[in-house]
């Protein structure tokens, strides 16, 4: 599975309010209305730019906060392909992957806002193509790649009935 696409760069500690701001929370039931704001705390001109195949490069504890899925939600309906970040909220990470919204660790510190991307989700692989560097993400466990690959973990039940991992 190979990904291609512009960089969006974050730093630090992205939570799940940066994301999905709880002032919005009136919209959860209406989640590409939400998506018109995704991540408008941290940059309030990215639900504007962003465009379909971009990928979002974070930095550390990307994704912290609530439990909310809205979050990873709202950035895949945005058009985002992609998270990379140094390290991500374990209840964020999975609630993507549950969405099929495919999430890699990795050092983004040489990763800069604009930089076109080609990522290998199999190997972990990521070109950056503007710099003509490599880096190695930690790799996704071959389950969940099959849950990414289905859509996320309702799609992927809809076609088995149940887990097929």
């Amino acid at each position: 599975m190979i990904l291609k696409g512009k960089v969006w760069k974050f730093g630090d500690d992205i939570s799940t309010d940066h994301i999905a701001p709880g002032r919005l929370f009136h919209l959860r039931t209406n989640l590409p209305e939400l998506a018109k704001h995704v991540l408008e705390d941290a940059d309030p001109d990215f639900a504007k730019k962003v465009k379909p195949g971009d990928i979002i490069a974070g930095g550390k504890n990307f994704g912290l906060g609530s439990s909310r899925e809205h979050a990873p939600r709202i950035i895949k309906i945005s058009g985002v392909t992609c998270i990379l970040a140094k390290s991500f909220a374990r209840i964020f990470y999975r609630n993507a992957i549950n969405v099929g919204l495919p999430v890699l660790e990795v050092d983004t510190v040489r990763i800069d806002e604009g930089d076109e991307l080609e990522i290998n989700l199999n190997t972990g692989k990521i070109k950056n193509l503007t710099k003509n560097e490599e880096l190695t993400a930690s790799q996704i466990p071959p389950f969940m790649l099959k849950i990414i690959e289905d859509g996320g973990i309702e799609e992927h039940i809809k076609k088995y009935g149940d887990f097929q991992l």
